[in-house]
């Protein structure tokens, strides 16, 4: 089982914005970071934030995100997402996180995760 996280754990993860990044890598649409990658960030920080806790085979995986994306990063811009535990809820872990470029803040939210053992993760999802 988990070791307690401490209200207030952290951790940022940064990349820097790539073409495959971007919503037109996937059709016309603009070179801007996508959400989707957006959130892959703070779900990494997250995950950071929460692996030093880790017992055995256990990791933490996502089981719910509620975030807004309102600014454009164009390729080339470095992305630093952060995670900062609020509060704990039961088994659930709930994260703020907010998303910056060099400029301005891009996004904000909450990534709710579990501990799980990879083990019976993996046993359950092959049935």
């Amino acid at each position: 089982m988990a070791r307690e996280v401490p209200i207030g754990t952290r951790a940022q993860v940064q990349r820097v914005v790539e073409f495959k990044h971007t919503l037109a890598a996937h059709g016309e649409l603009p070179p801007v970071l996508s959400t989707p990658n957006m959130i892959t960030l703070m779900e990494w920080a997250c995950f950071d934030a929460t692996k030093d806790f880790c017992d055995g085979d256990e990791i933490t995986v996502g089981t719910h995100i509620n975030v807004s994306h309102r600014a454009p990063t164009g390729v080339g811009s470095v992305v630093i997402a952060e995670a900062v535990l609020e509060k704990i809820d039961g088994r659930f872990h709930i994260f703020r996180v907010t998303a910056k470029d060099e400029n301005q803040q891009i996004g904000e939210g909450h990534v709710h995760r579990a501990f799980v053992s990879v083990g019976k993760f993996m046993k359950k999802m092959n049935g």
